[in-house]
């Protein structure tokens, strides 16, 4: 997303990025606060200096939002000195460059930047929430993660716990929530609670804490053939061969 008041700079930037990334230009803050809560990009590039919402407002905004807190931001301005740079990181920026910018610099800021969400979300992946507190996220991702895992947990044994039950506990659509989670873990909530229960299955084995059917129930399943079948998917191989 890119937002910039100045038509020249705007498709200056678009020249520059459209044969990497699709881009979806605004011409003010404003504009750019709501486009950003609308299409969730994979990042922002903003003026500071615009009219209605500058810079660092929206920064601010999006930062402090739980729906668009992940989306990495980058700031360009005119403005040169130390204080002003300082500022504009303090808002939670992700990288400050001053105008006229160097457009290689730029291009490597933006791959760099999303390379490392990527990455992040993989990590997530990994982890699958499970130790929350050794991944490097934003805080309000890490409560917003937090919040999730705690939900699934306390749920697990209900098989008839379901995405339409989790969003009960967030201010967003299913529509908002979904995009807001892919953006993070790579998966939807469907297959986020599958993979939940799988892994507390998988726990279960390890520690022989009953037969396959009973650690299936207590994990969420109630149909053992098709608990069989996702966990082979996922971990290569039958819950039984596993105990």
């Amino acid at each position: 997303l890119v937002v910039e008041d100045h038509p020249d700079v705007r498709h200056y930037l678009r020249d520059h990025l459209e044969k990497e990334y699709h881009i979806i230009e605004v011409e003010n803050g404003a504009v750019g606060v709501e486009s950003a809560k609308d299409y969730l990009p994979d990042l922002i590039i903003s003026d500071v200096m615009m009219p209605e919402i500058d810079g660092y407002q929206l920064t601010d905004m999006l930062k402090n939002d739980i729906l668009t807190s992940h989306i990495p931001i980058i700031l360009l301005t005119a403005k040169t000195s130390d204080d002003e740079r300082i500022e504009g990181l303090d808002t939670g920026a992700d990288a400050y460059m001053s105008k006229p910018f160097n457009t290689k610099e730029l291009l490597v800021r933006v791959n760099n930047l999303i390379e490392s969400r990527i990455r992040l979300k993989q990590t997530i992946k990994r982890e699958l929430l499970l130790e929350p507190k050794k991944i490097k996220k934003l805080s309000l991702d890490d409560e917003f993660l937090q919040k999730i895992n705690n939900i699934i947990q306390k749920n697990m044994s209900d098989p008839h716990f379901g995405v339409e039950m989790l969003l009960r506990y967030f201010p967003l659509s299913q529509r908002q929530f979904t995009r807001k989670l892919q953006a993070l873990t790579g998966q939807s909530p469907v297959q986020l609670i599958r993979l939940m229960r799988l892994k507390r299955a998988k726990q279960l084995l390890d520690q022989k804490a009953g037969t396959v059917s009973q650690i299936a129930f207590e994990a969420g399943f109630n149909n053992l053939s098709y608990f069989t079948k996702c966990f082979r998917e996922q971990f290569g191989h039958l819950p039984s061969e596993f105990k």
